[in-house]
């Protein structure tokens, strides 16, 4: 199973959010930099995360993007889940016109199913909050700054 460079992307854009200090608004050109992604792709994404509910958007002059929810309420496997085009590891798990000569007694699509199921359990046991135990590290690498520690100085 290999996630779309649009899953890789929303997370990463989760990520990002859960990272920065609680409430802090980031910017599209400040994810894209950290990332070394396009703007173009990052802004379809935010909007489809805006459209899920899972961050909030702020228009205008000081707007921003941040997480709606806390980090621990964002489920990975059903962030995957909205994120992923299909999950047809092979023709036959296509509804319609797919046929394959063996399909009739074919024992592989059933234990591909189940090894789809079993990959989808594993991510829905995590939320994001279990990805970001350690946010001044994601900050360091990502080139967060650190508002609360700056503000102390």
């Amino acid at each position: 199973m290999r996630l779309t460079n649009y899953t890789d992307y929303s997370l990463r854009v989760l990520i990002f959010l859960a990272s920065k200090p609680h409430d802090a608004l980031s910017t599209i050109s400040e994810i894209a930099e950290a990332y070394h992604i396009s703007k173009n792709h990052l802004t379809k994404i935010i909007h489809e995360l805006g459209k899920m509910g899972v961050i909030k958007t702020i228009r205008g002059r000081g707007g921003g993007i941040k997480l709606a929810v806390a980090p621990g309420e964002i489920n990975i496997g059903a962030i995957v889940r909205k994120t992923e085009e299909d999950f047809q590891l092979v023709p036959c798990f296509e509804k319609g016109d797919a046929y394959c000569t063996i399909s009739p007694v074919c024992g592989l699509k059933h234990i591909l199913y189940e090894a789809l199921a079993a990959y989808l359990s594993v991510l829905d046991k995590y939320t994001l909050a279990d990805i970001i135990v350690q946010p001044q590290a994601y900050r360091a690498l990502l080139g967060i700054e650190d508002t609360e520690l700056t503000t102390i100085k």
